[in-house]
């Protein structure tokens, strides 16, 4: 008889990096400076998808703050 498989997570778990501090503040210079998602995750070595998350989590916006309110 099989032996009935186990609730591990072990292999489905995804194991993240946590965010520093010292990334934080990079993250933040980096979003007024207007930099796009994309580049943002190559230098902190996140995907795009992470950054976002994480912005959102901050309670911060990737919108551009140089916008013209006149289009």
């Amino acid at each position: 008889m099989p032996k009935a498989k186990s609730k591990s997570s072990k292999g489905n778990a995804r194991t993240t990096a946590r965010w520093t501090a010292d990334q934080d503040r990079t993250l933040k210079t980096l979003i007024k400076q207007n930099t796009p998602t994309r580049v943002i995750g190559l230098k902190l070595k996140r995907t795009e998808g992470a950054v976002r998350q994480h912005v959102q989590r901050l309670g911060l916006s990737l919108r551009p703050t140089n916008r013209s309110p006149y289009g």
